[in-house]
């Protein structure tokens, strides 16, 4: 696979709470220098990451719910409104694991769709945390991706104890088959592991590697 084509895959990831400004300032520069696809920042630094990244080809994604996806759907909603309106291109909800593990799935698929429709024209993404989930959870909450009308399912959080796998990476892309991406994020620090989640079925990488990735230097 050619440099660039992975380097439009990256979103180079800084979700540390202790993020500074300057981190932040760093991260879009490398992303900017890599031409990578996106920075994925903090609510916080959304207006930042814009400023810093405006004319210069590189999305500011963010994340709602973040990291446990327990809010309530209203609070997600408001996040991703607000996101948008701070100048995010894209957002990344973290699925509501409570409905998800008592199998409440009409819940996740709804408030999916609110999230979905809070954000709208900005795509969707929705982190389901797969370290967290059995096989048939993983199977039914890719579909309930689908139903919701997101964009694409994300593996992880990273703040889990887990992330993405190229076992998990392929199931998902079984499931949706072709109807929504798939993020791979979570614990990749190397290009050996984003072209075998690639190979896998992986359409984007999340990644806090992301310039070693895209230079092959990791």
């Amino acid at each position: 696979m050619a440099i660039i084509s992975i380097n439009k895959m990256i979103e180079h990831t800084l979700l540390r709470p202790e993020a500074t400004v300057n981190d932040i300032m760093n991260l879009c520069n490398e992303a900017a220098l890599a031409s990578l696809h996106a920075v994925c920042v903090a609510p916080v630094y959304v207006p930042l990451a814009a400023n810093l990244l405006r004319g210069k080809g590189v999305k500011v994604v963010t994340v709602v719910g973040f990291p446990l996806g327990t809010s309530v759907a209203a609070a997600k909603a408001l996040e991703a409104r607000l996101a948008v309106e701070d100048h995010a291109d894209e957002v990344d909800m973290v699925m509501n694991m409570a409905a998800a593990k008592n199998g409440q799935w009409d819940a996740v698929t709804e408030e999916i769709k609110l999230v979905v429709q809070s954000a709208a024209p900005q795509p969707v993404k929705v982190i389901i945390e797969t370290v967290l989930l059995t096989e048939a959870e993983k199977r039914r909450a890719c579909q309930a991706v689908i139903d919701g009308g997101a964009a694409f399912v994300k593996t992880s959080t990273g703040f889990a104890g887990g992330g993405a796998t190229v076992e998990d990476v392929r199931l998902l892309a079984a499931v949706a088959n072709g109807k929504i991406g798939i993020k791979a994020s979570g614990g990749i620090r190397t290009r050996q592991q984003a072209l075998a989640l690639i190979e896998a079925g992986a359409t984007r990488i999340g990644t806090s590697a992301g310039p070693a990735l895209a230079k092959g230097d990791a």
